[in-house]
């Protein structure tokens, strides 16, 4: 009888490695692993160079199919969220997972006709983050209180991985394949390793159905497009996502016109991308300790230092820190704009607000890079651009010190810590 007591009690207590969260959670890390976030994501460019020698396609032109993928991601997860609150995410994640699959690897008999490609990949964005992390945000989120942010973390390294993984498999497939085999075999991992996976493993926990399964603030949608704090959380986004995808997509141009190697410049985005997997996974362990404003506070500053190193950066050593710098903080933001939206509105609209940030992020990531190739094409130098965002982003740390302190209702912030129980308060 004890040791079915002790078995339970493992299975309740968030903090054992045997919780059904985590089985949960590590799930949720292998679909967004497959996903649009960081399957296309991070082997775009890896297929950008073959589709241009194939059909005589510009840089130009190839370029722009990824940026309606992301204009449709911005326009498809407000409406993506609200149907993850009101239907729950799993046949959602199901769905968009499955077309997301079939999607790319259909990739495979692209024709010469580049409306073809467009086509396809404004489909990858419309269902794109109903099978990332705005979706299993949410799953992830029912299941845990007291370790959400190390969660969160677990769940967002998916990403992560797949920046350091995911370009090598698409070369190594590219080579031994061909383009059209290596989009075969990557949209068929996505359906025959993610599917299988989230289909099994993926779901919100036991009890939390219906209107008001949440717990925190427990706001709709309404009240929190009505909150300060809401906009704050925009606005912060907005701005470091401008900085941080400015600086990483002109990483290795920008350390290459300075004198170091192609081979360093990609070692510096290695670099960045290991900082950000060390970034989510310390954040992580940061929010279940600390105030999560001032630890964004922090992430962001480090974030601004990166950037204004890279403005005069002449090394590989000091591009490499720079880019390092930069990695912590873009990593450490993913996993704390989800767990704001959880602390301070709950649970009932999470996927709603979290859509419209996606939203807030995927515009600021399509402006920032055509920003500095601009400024770059009209000075000849990303210095004084640069500076400007290590300042865009110094702003972005101070908006986090105006955030409040959570509201009374989060279940594990004490009533005494908090000036009132709303989140109106907030506002």
């Amino acid at each position: 009888m004890l040791r079915m007591t002790e078995t339970d009690e493992s299975e309740l207590n968030e903090h054992r490695l045997r919780y059904p969260g985590w089985r949960v959670t590590v799930a949720s890390g292998v679909g967004v692993f497959v996903s649009f976030g960081s399957l296309l994501v991070y082997t775009f460019g890896i297929f950008l160079k073959p589709l241009t020698e194939e059909f005589a396609w510009s840089r130009q032109a190839v370029s722009l199919a990824f940026g309606i993928a992301a204009m449709a991601l911005a326009a498809a997860s407000p409406p993506l969220g609200y149907l993850i609150d009101r239907l729950g995410p799993r046949r959602i994640i199901l769905s968009c997972l499955t077309i997301f699959g079939c999607a790319f690897a259909s990739l495979a008999l692209l024709t010469s006709h580049i409306g073809h490609l467009y086509a396809v990949f404004a489909v990858l964005g419309l269902v794109g983050n109903g099978a990332a992390h705005l979706a299993y945000s949410r799953v992830v989120s029912t299941w845990f209180d007291r370790s959400r942010g190390m969660a969160l973390a677990v769940l967002m390294a998916g990403g992560a991985l797949g920046a350091i993984v995911l370009p090598p498999v698409a070369q190594f497939f590219i080579q031994m394949l061909g383009w059209r085999g290596a989009f075969l075999a990557l949209g068929g991992m996505s359906l025959g390793v993610g599917l299988p996976v989230v289909a099994r493993f993926v779901r919100e926990k036991p009890g939390l159905r219906g209107a008001d399964r949440t717990e925190g603030a427990d706001a709709s949608f309404q009240e929190g497009l009505r909150s300060r704090v809401f906009w704050v959380i925009v606005a912060v986004l907005f701005l470091s996502s401008i900085s941080q995808n400015s600086a990483m997509t002109h990483l290795s141009a920008l350390l290459t016109d300075r004198g170091v190697s192609a081979g360093g410049a990609a070692f510096a985005v290695s670099v960045m991308g290991a900082a950000s997997l060390l970034g989510r996974i310390g954040t992580g362990w940061l929010l279940d300790r600390f105030f999560a404003p001032r630890v964004s506070f922090w992430l962001l500053a480090f974030s601004a230092l990166g950037v204004s190193l890279l403005s005069g950066a002449r090394s590989l050593f000091v591009g490499s820190l720079g880019a390092a710098l930069i990695g912590l903080g873009m990593g450490g933001e993913a996993d704390i704009i989800p767990y704001l939206l959880s602390k301070y509105f709950g649970l009932r609209s999470f996927s709603t607000l979290y859509g419209f940030t996606w939203t807030a992020y995927a515009l600021a990531a399509a402006l920032g890079p055509v920003l500095m190739g601009r400024a770059f094409d009209a000075a000849g130098s990303y210095n004084v651009f640069l500076t400007q965002l290590s300042v865009v982003t110094l702003v972005a740390a101070a908006l986090m010190l105006l955030m409040p302190i959570y509201p009374a209702t989060a279940r594990n912030i004490a009533p005494s810590q908090s000036s009132s129980p709303k989140i109106a308060s907030s506002r």
